[in-house]
């Protein structure tokens, strides 16, 4: 798969040497002026050096989009200064992963690629992102996070050999570096490593310099410039750390697990009922400045990597779905009942694609679903091929169902207003449920329905 990694400090060269070695295709940017302090064991270094070398790994400075192909195209990995990732409109990557360790999400969005990976603080996945991996050292370092967020930056660095803060530089004062001891130096307590604005920066402990920023580096004060090493192992300071490793493999993980389903599914929405309980176009009502349809469309458009179409007689509906990369489906026939929305959504889905292997029917007026429960499916999906998968709770199956294709006869079946729970029903002992919020399974049948979300009931 073709990966953009933004950043490309010693955890983002982790996570690139993991997705490298597996045959990936892998792009990194960096700022202009990289602030990596584990400067051996990155790839930043080539922004300065026009290459780094990182174990049995050749990173080469890109000039722009043209060299990075060609980079590419020679087995290395390209570098680009590319503060902002603008890159990824012409590389147009499967996975674009945000390793920048800012502890703030700096621009990434969850549209940007198929699959999102937010690396640490500052990502919720399922809004910004898909999923976050975890950075913090202890037990759950490197595990992926498919909803919710990574344990918050405590500004205390992670336990090596026995220290957390004593084994940090930092910067005295504002202004530029002057190292006075190179990474792989023994340091003793007090003894000055380096000048900061004419200011010196004592180390706090003995040991191993095991980081150190570069000559003339612009910093200010408290910035973190070096890093101390009590175990004093000479080959930590040039080989990839355990901790940038464990984290390039939840990002290889997640990578795999989008890899194991791209192309062989699709979304179909339904959005041409009748409305008649509701009593009016339940869909067009307004909910918190929106009408209720534009949150699934806003799900589906999180998905850019899943095809998906609407099944509507709604011609605004159509219109704004265009706009949004979501296949407007025309039924000008819902008094047909839901079998009709069901097998023109299910047409339209194997026209495009006659060999897919499934197909996710979600339901309009379901605007508590989260976007994690949508990709929680898709990842069951991954493991569990062949099974039908739906959101649900305490074993009570709900909306959305992810139907593989041999259900698809007895989808076409169907006749008047049945739809796919009467096959459910048949079929209860290949169905998994993956467990949603009873806010996220509500739809809404009545004018009570939306009261509910007015009244903030539904988490949306």
């Amino acid at each position: 798969m073709k990966i953009l990694i933004r950043g490309a400090g010693d955890l983002a060269t982790g996570i690139a040497a993991r997705l490298y070695r597996c045959g990936h295709a892998v792009l990194m940017t960096e700022i202009p002026q990289p602030l990596t302090v584990r400067r051996t064991v990155a790839f930043s270094r080539a922004v300065c050096e026009g290459r780094a070398r990182v174990e049995e790994m050749e990173a080469v400075l890109a000039g722009d989009y043209e060299e990075a192909q060609r980079i590419l195209k020679q087995g290395d990995i390209p570098v680009l200064v590319d503060e902002a990732a603008r890159v990824r409109e012409q590389f147009r990557p499967d996975v674009l992963v945000d390793a920048v360790i800012a502890k703030r999400n700096l621009g990434t969005k969850i549209t940007d690629a198929p699959l999102v990976v937010g690396v640490g603080p500052g990502f919720t996945a399922g809004e910004d992102c898909h999923c976050v991996v975890e950075t913090k050292r202890g037990h759950t370092l490197g595990r992926v996070i498919w909803e919710g967020c990574a344990i918050p930056n405590t500004g205390v660095p992670g336990n090596v050999g026995g220290y957390t803060k004593e084994r940090l530089l930092r910067a005295s004062a504002d202004g530029r570096i002057h190292p006075m001891v190179s990474i792989g130096d023994r340091v003793e307590k007090g003894q000055i490593a380096a000048y900061t604005g004419d200011v010196p920066v004592y180390a706090a402990m003995s040991g191993l310099v095991r980081g150190m920023l570069q000559e003339g580096a612009s910093v200010q004060e408290g910035m973190k410039i070096g890093d101390i090493d009590a175990r004093c192992e000479n080959a930590a300071c040039y080989t990839i750390s355990e901790k940038a490793l464990a984290v390039g493999g939840g990002v290889l993980e997640a990578a795999e697990t989008y890899r194991a389903v791209r192309g062989r599914y699709s979304l179909v929405i339904l959005a041409a009922g009748l409305g008649s309980r509701f009593g009016a176009d339940k869909l067009s009502c307004q909910v918190r400045g929106r009408a209720v349809y534009q949150y699934m469309l806003e799900k589906a458009a999180a998905f850019p990597g899943v095809e998906s179409f609407i099944v509507t007689g709604n011609e605004a509906i159509m219109e704004e779905a265009g706009r949004m990369g979501v296949t407007p489906v025309s039924n000008r026939e819902a008094e047909l009942g839901i079998s009709h929305s069901l097998q023109l959504g299910l047409r339209a889905a194997l026209q495009s694609r006659p060999r897919i292997e499934g197909v996710l029917f979600a339901v309009c007026d379901q605007p508590g679903l989260r976007i994690s429960t949508i990709q929680r499916i898709w990842n069951r999906a991954a493991v569990k091929p062949g099974r039908i998968i739906c959101a649900g709770q305490k074993q009570e199956a709900g909306n959305p169902v992810l139907w593989p294709a041999a259900f698809f006869p007895e989808l076409m079946s169907l006749t008047g207003d049945v739809g796919g729970r009467a096959v459910l029903a048949r079929h209860m002992d290949q169905v998994e449920i993956v467990e949603a919020r009873e806010t996220e399974l509500r739809d809404i049948d009545r004018r009570e329905d939306l009261e509910e979300i007015w009244e903030r009931r539904w988490g949306i």
